[in-house]
């Protein structure tokens, strides 16, 4: 009978031979390994010098680094450490403000925004914010909507919006617009007094008038100081030291007077026009001290506009041009040959209309004669003739060592910038040629600045010293306390005040009796001098046709001190003469001056009109 498989497993599971080898293996399974520990101590050791060799050697690795970052290396690290934490702050300052000797602004600092669009941002369409900001930035509409449509970020629309304008932007409320401060020099009266003040550029830095020359004392001198800085980077002011963003109140006062420079700007500008001059200055000085109450070069510049401008309208011409200065030299010239004893007042001439000196023949400018006259009426008719004979009398080195004395070749100590040095010839030409002493006689054959031509009447006008003309009065606080005076030269005695005097006696003359008498005020005695010079060429010689118009005049002749010089070029004409030209110039700003300065009249004007 055959066995089931079933069957015959059940019996091999409980066979006795089968059960005992496994309960034999499990047995060996079960049972623990033996232990040794006579062996395994030495493994135990080498293990522990293991562990403390790596804390030793990683000990000794950060006290070696420690060494290193506190010892060699922490003096560096500290000043990284504080460069960080401190940042040096120098707080914006602005320039001092620029006044007249009326406490009128003429030149300031003051807030302006630089304009962006984003048109990316608009939330209006581009013609919407077109219309709205045209009216505002002075832009026509269809203009703003192209530049609109250029970019889509970062447009520039005006670079100096002020700050009222800036108000108004904003309060649009519009999106995708961007106002940006920053500070912007101003000038008031614009260019009133540019030829003065000048004008600074983009950098903040000077770079005409007294914007340039007086840069020192316009800048306020801030220290630069340390702040903490937080850890996300802002300044910390609790630890700003006291006092950091206090500024001065401290102006540079001029001497000039804006409503005498408003006059002679009017007085010169209608005169240009009537006889259309190529240029024109005005200049007016308080003999006493040498400031000056006006200083007007036209054409000229809106020094807020200065981009726009000829660069050479930039220097003042009045101490950066040289001319010769023709028939106004010669109450100087008279001076001289008073002070030398070689003439006196009442001496006598004849002026035959023309003289004989080396190979040359000299005439008046009108070609004709007067006949025997005294020294003012050489004065008053402004012969050529008559001076040369009065210089003849003085040895040649001593008229040159005079003209010396009187700075003639050099450079007037002043307070504006460019000026430049007059042109004498040298005392070995001058001496060696007849003719050199001639021409100097009526102001030709050399040249100056006109500043430097009203400081030598200066010198007419005080008594006989030579004065440093000058536009800058000194600092003064908001109250008008004056804190700080430039150091001038002491003025210089040239003439005695005898001398002086009778020379502007004999210019009174002129005024009364000869060219000068259009420049009469009634009231008032004044004394002048007309001048119609050629114009000198710069290849030599001189310009066909062109001259150079001038009058000055020195009031009030009993008691002298206000110099008024008026300078036209080039004028066209036939009538265009010292008298015509440059004498009603004159005469429209004494007409300002004297009420601004209380002049009371030399005599009363009923018996000054018979």
């Amino acid at each position: 009978m055959q066995k089931s498989p079933s069957r015959l497993r059940f019996r091999s599971l409980r066979n006795p031979e089968f059960t005992k080898r496994q309960k034999t293996s499990s047995q060996k399974r079960m049972e623990p390994p033996a232990f040794n520990s006579q062996d395994q101590i030495p493994n135990i050791r080498s293990r522990l010098f293991i562990v403390w060799g790596i804390l030793i050697t990683a000990g000794m690795g950060l006290a070696i680094n420690l060494y290193q970052l506190q010892i060699v290396r922490g003096p560096k690290l500290t000043q990284q450490a504080r460069s960080q934490q401190m940042v040096n702050l120098r707080p914006y300052t602005p320039r001092r403000l620029v006044v007249d000797r009326i406490n009128n602004v003429l030149a300031v600092d003051r807030p302006v925004y630089t304009l962006f669009a984003h048109p990316k941002l608009f939330d209006k369409s581009n013609q919407q914010m077109a219309e709205q900001l045209a009216p505002l930035l002075d832009k026509n509409a269809t203009e703003l909507v192209k530049t609109f449509q250029s970019q889509k970020s970062g447009i520039t629309l005006a670079t100096a919006v002020p700050e009222a304008i800036a108000d108004r932007i904003t309060g649009l409320r519009l999106n995708g617009l961007e106002l940006i401060q920053k500070y912007s020099r101003f000038y008031p009266a614009e260019d009133l007094a540019a030829d003065v003040v000048g004008y600074v550029n983009v950098d903040r830095r000077g770079q005409a008038g007294v914007e340039y020359s007086q840069e020192k004392l316009l800048e306020r001198s801030v220290q630069t100081v340390r702040l903490s800085r937080a850890g996300n980077g802002a300044l910390m002011p609790a630890h700003a030291p006291d006092g950091f963003l206090h500024f001065d109140d401290m102006q540079l006062q001029l001497t000039i007077d804006s409503r005498l420079q408003r006059a002679a700007r009017t007085a010169l500008k209608q005169q240009m026009e009537k006889f259309r001059a190529k240029r024109g200055a005005v200049i007016v000085m308080d003999a006493l001290d040498g400031s000056l109450l006006a200083l007007v070069s036209q054409p000229t510049y809106n020094p807020n506009e200065y981009s726009k401008s000829d660069i050479s309208l930039f220097k003042n011409w009045t101490v950066a041009d040289l001319y010769e200065p023709g028939s106004t030299f010669k109450p100087v010239n008279v001076a001289i040959a008073l002070e030398n004893g070689v003439i006196k007042p009442d001496d006598m001439f004849n002026d035959s209309g023309a003289i004989q000196v080396a190979n040359y023949t000299i005439r008046n400018a009108q070609h004709n004669s007067y006949g025997r006259i005294n020294i003012a009426q050489i004065l008053q008719n402004s012969s050529n003739i008559g001076m040369v004979q009065i210089i003849q009398k003085l040895r040649p080195s001593v008229y040159y060592n005079w003209l010396e004395r009187l700075g003639l070749g050099q450079t007037v100590d002043t307070d504006l910038p460019f000026e430049v040095r007059g042109r004498l010839k040298s005392q070995e030409e001058f001496i060696a040629s007849p003719i050199e002493p001639a021409t100097t006689s009526f102001g030709q054959g050399f040249s100056l600045t006109p500043l430097q031509l009203v400081q030598m009447h200066g010198a007419l006008a005080n008594g006989g010293k030579l004065v440093t003309p000058h536009v800058v009065r000194g600092l003064i606080d908001s109250k008008g306390q004056m804190h700080y005076s430039p150091d001038r030269p002491k003025p210089r005695q040239i003439f005695s005040a005898t001398t002086t005097q009778k020379v502007v006696e004999m210019m009174e003359t002129v005024v009364t009796e000869g060219t000068g008498k259009v420049s009469q005020i009634p009231g008032y005695r004044i004394a002048g001098k007309t001048g119609t010079a050629q114009k000198a060429s710069p290849n030599g010689g001189y310009i066909p046709g062109a001259r150079i118009t001038s009058f000055v005049a020195i009031l009030p002749v009993e008691s002298p001190r206000y110099v008024v010089f008026a300078l036209v070029d080039e004028p066209k004409g036939e009538n265009a003469y010292g008298s015509t030209v440059a004498a009603p110039i004159v005469k429209s700003v004494m007409e300002t001056l004297i009420p601004l300065e209380q002049l009371p009249p030399s005599q009363p004007v009923n018996q000054a009109a018979k």
